[in-house]
């Protein structure tokens, strides 16, 4: 198995994007990592002799995050990440995975790697804790893909996070929320309420009916449907309030005095289960649903934490077949008119 990586993605990059990218190496010698970018800069981030399963392919451009999505991929196509989506769009590599700008990526990922027959739009769907079940995911789509979206994209997006929750996550039934402004069935606009409909006759998910934001995070549904703007408000809201709630408890012991300090070490313990639950760099990337190969964005501040678990989790996908999968599906069970 071979995997791309734009290694000039980030604002991290290429620092955190090559230690990475060796961690995964190092962890799965049976997976060969290709980093695509500025070959100088990629080995001055590697101390010893570059690993066996480790590539780097120079690549003289890359993508900045002020770039023109459209325009930068169609123009700079010897970018670190244009070469990075050609590589796996040719099968020289199984997937993609950046932290660079995201509309860029969503964009090559379409137009380069190329867009699933019968998919209308492809869907952007990021893993969040569940902080009901430690180590258990609760599944975000769209969350930043579509800025507007009909009622037959959400219908889509929940076939395509049920295949990835039943051959990933192990999950035989998955359930499926529709994000809305309350939980009865009458509730919200007219997108939404179209899309209930459509979800409500699909018997090839589990759906459940509405959720509300807050109950995200506590695992009521396993899959969470919305659309791409509000999907991704919501994405930064948790993550944002996620940060913000690590800066308080350790402001609270730092600043507490001895006795909070030693409050601290007393619940040293239940603290590092709480980082647990809600650090979402062990979460993984978001994964670009729709195309023909494995896409995965992963966030534009990403540490080698974050690229490393970003990395197994594209071995992952690619070892379950789920794209195979999903392409059976769409372009036989569920043929669909061109979208507009």
């Amino acid at each position: 198995m071979r995997i791309a990586v734009d290694a000039m993605g980030g604002d991290n990059a290429p620092k955190a994007i090559v230690l990475g990218g060796l961690k995964a190496a190092a962890e799965r010698k049976d997976v060969t990592i290709m980093f695509y970018g500025d070959e100088e800069a990629i080995k001055a981030e590697i101390e010893g002799p570059t690993p066996e399963n480790v590539e780097i392919i120079h690549a003289g451009d890359k993508i900045l995050s002020e770039d023109d999505p459209v325009r930068a991929v169609r123009t700079k196509r010897e970018s670190s990440m244009v070469m990075a989506a050609r590589a796996v769009r040719n099968g020289e590599a199984d997937a993609l995975i950046s932290a660079g700008n995201t509309g860029a990526l969503l964009t090559a990922g379409l137009l380069v790697v190329g867009r699933m027959k019968g998919v209308e739009r492809p869907a952007l769907m990021a893993a969040l804790p569940n902080l009901a079940n430690i180590g258990d995911s609760v599944l975000l789509i769209d969350c930043g893909a579509n800025a507007e979206s009909k009622a037959s994209y959400l219908n889509q997006y929940a076939v395509m996070a049920t295949a990835y929750a039943r051959a990933v996550l192990k999950k035989a039934a998955p359930s499926v929320g529709l994000l809305n402004n309350g939980t009865e069935e009458n509730k919200g606009n007219d997108l939404t309420k179209e899309a209930f409909g459509l979800l409500k006759a699909n018997d090839q998910i589990n759906f459940t009916g509405n959720i509300e934001s807050r109950e995200i995070l506590n695992g009521v549904s396993d899959i969470v449907v919305a659309d791409g703007f509000t999907g991704n408000a919501v994405l930064k809201s948790v993550e944002g309030t996620a940060a913000a709630v690590m800066k308080l408890v350790k402001n609270a012991i730092m600043d507490g005095g001895i006795s909070a300090k030693l409050g601290g070490l007393l619940i040293k313990g239940s603290l590092k289960e709480l980082m647990t639950k809600i650090d979402l760099d062990q979460a993984g990337g978001g994964i670009l649903f729709g195309v023909k190969a494995p896409v995965l964005k992963a966030h534009g501040s990403s540490n080698a934490t974050s690229v490393f678990h970003t990395i197994l989790q594209a071995v992952t996908i690619v070892e379950s077949g789920i794209i195979e999968e999903l392409a059976t599906t769409f372009e036989k069970e569920m043929p669909v008119k061109k979208a507009e």
